[in-house]
């Protein structure tokens, strides 16, 4: 038993894949409001406009999305847990790191009207927030989550339906976002920590990936319903395919890091933004 004896996420029961173009339909949708965004940046102020590199990297990580998505990957993934493991990675290691180092955030809060800004600025400094992007919490949702599929029922639950697959796929992309933010990405966090903790924090989870990519090629407490050179390919493309995955995050947090500069001291009666501007402006930096 393959575990993927069920139909494909929109795939109708007489054959065919008459949903198949919905996830090409919305990563179209997030490249044209993106694009959208990042000409009004332009418009706004010409001189410093949008960089076009970070428009490259958020559209090749909408690119990566739909190839997981679509035929032949995800066709492959259907059939094969090596597929599933392949969707597995450029859903979850490689889309998000492009995703999230096109900084779509900061894109938002330059293009927004004042006033919205200003309440998603406070939202992203609000404590909900502080303590979704803490390390640990990132940690656990990404990598830590991979436990909880692999060894335990979840996977084979998970694949059993479409809506249960679907929604595999959403955490691994979510999750993965996530995990990227925290570690390198470009948009500001207000509880992100220092370099030397983030490296450490990345260290775990390379340790954590292959930890459990040996553990599943050696068989031991892994619960997934596929023949055993299925799984031990999936772990290999997992160990492998996840090393040079967080290699490329590492990479991104060292040419991201910027040192910190000292907070310049006010000036006795001088003028200038109020607070609410000043912290738009600090997400704009």
């Amino acid at each position: 038993m393959t575990g993927h004896d069920h139909p494909l996420p929109g795939q109708a029961p007489g054959g065919g894949l008459p949903e198949s173009g919905l996830p090409a339909l919305a990563v179209l949708v997030c490249a044209a409001v993106y694009l959208r965004l990042a000409r009004r940046a332009r418009r706004r102020n010409p001189a410093r406009g949008w960089s076009r590199r970070r428009t490259a990297s958020f559209l090749l990580g909408l690119a990566l999305v739909a190839v997981a998505l679509l035929p032949p990957v995800a066709s492959f993934a259907h059939a094969d847990f090596r597929g599933h493991m392949v969707q597995h990675l450029l859903i979850g290691m490689y889309a998000p790191l492009a995703l999230v180092l096109g900084a779509p955030v900061t894109l938002l809060l330059r293009t927004l009207p004042a006033v919205r800004a200003r309440r998603l600025s406070r939202v992203l400094h609000g404590r909900p927030a502080r303590l979704l992007t803490h390390p640990a919490v990132a940690l656990g949702l990404s990598t830590g989550s991979l436990v909880v599929l692999y060894f335990t029922p979840v996977y084979n639950a998970a694949t059993a339906r479409p809506a249960g697959h679907w929604l595999l796929h959403a955490h691994f992309l979510l999750s993965g976002c996530l995990f990227a933010h925290v570690v390198a990405g470009p948009d500001p966090a207000p509880a992100r920590p220092g370099v030397r903790a983030r490296l450490v924090v990345l260290g775990v989870a390379i340790a954590a990936h292959a930890v459990v990519s040996q553990l599943m090629y050696g068989g031991f407490w892994a619960d997934i319903h596929a023949p055993v050179p299925e799984v031990r390919g999936g772990a290999e493309i997992m160990y492998y395919g996840g090393d040079i995955a967080e290699l490329l995050l590492a990479a991104a947090l060292v040419t991201t890091w910027r040192p910190r500069r000292g907070r310049p001291r006010a000036r006795p009666g001088a003028t200038g933004l109020t607070s609410s501007k000043l912290e738009v402006a600090a997400w704009d930096a």
